[in-house]
């Protein structure tokens, strides 16, 4: 049985439009494969060997549809847990007419623990992950001294892991845990991840509430 953890998110209620659940209803098992804990064939599942990024928490999946439209070359894997988000990823995927994008709504430790084989990805995205203000709380943020071995099973080498908050505590944290794995080094943050942002990004942006983003790479 494998080790239990603390879960970065708390299981809740969220609001739900009629649009999300019939894109749930409608196209949830055409774009996603259910958790189970045995590796993915991940060139199976998108019909093509690629890269493949494993973008963590991706909301309302804004930053996913810009950025599988600008590299269709490279493959997608999104996890989620929130059905409004699974909803709303999966019409942009048909509104857009993607097939580079793929979902598994599930806690994403797990997914990285048990689906994803050594040396698959080229790349983890993590943007703007739950920051847990309260210092009781900081034992639920997804980034601690744990994840960087967990993301470096994952990689190939010369992988990166793309970080962004808006959380100047938490984004010290990040920092902190890729700095003492040795295994990383930071480096610039792309260029191409980089110019992507949200409208809900711009939106604090104008307030004076500035974007903080990492990029750590793999040690060969």
């Amino acid at each position: 049985m494998q080790n239990q953890h603390i879960k970065s998110f708390v299981n809740r209620r969220s609001h739900i439009t009629q649009g999300q659940q019939e894109a749930l209803d409608t196209w949830l098992a055409k774009w996603s494969v259910p958790y189970a804990p045995r590796l993915l064939d991940i060139p199976e599942l998108f019909g093509r060997v690629a890269p493949t990024i494993l973008e963590i928490g991706f909301g309302m999946g804004e930053t996913t549809e810009q950025i599988a439209i600008a590299r269709p070359d490279d493959n997608f894997l999104g996890v989620e847990v929130f059905n409004s988000g699974v909803g709303a990823l999966l019409k942009r995927i048909e509104g857009s007419g993607l097939n580079n994008i793929r979902i598994i709504q599930h806690d994403a430790v797990e997914v990285m623990r048990d689906m994803i084989a050594p040396e698959s990805l080229t790349g983890v995205h993590i943007y703007f992950p739950d920051p847990w203000p309260k210092l009781k709380h900081h034992r639920h943020r997804l980034i601690n001294e744990s994840f960087p071995s967990l993301a470096r099973l994952a990689l190939l080498p010369g992988g990166i892991v793309y970080l962004r908050t808006d959380d100047l505590d938490y984004f010290t944290q990040m920092n902190d845990a890729f700095s003492a794995a040795a295994f990383f080094e930071r480096i610039e943050t792309p260029a191409r991840l980089a110019e992507i942002s949200t409208d809900f990004e711009r939106d604090f942006n104008s307030q004076g509430i500035p974007t903080l983003r990492a990029a750590y790479a793999l040690i060969d």
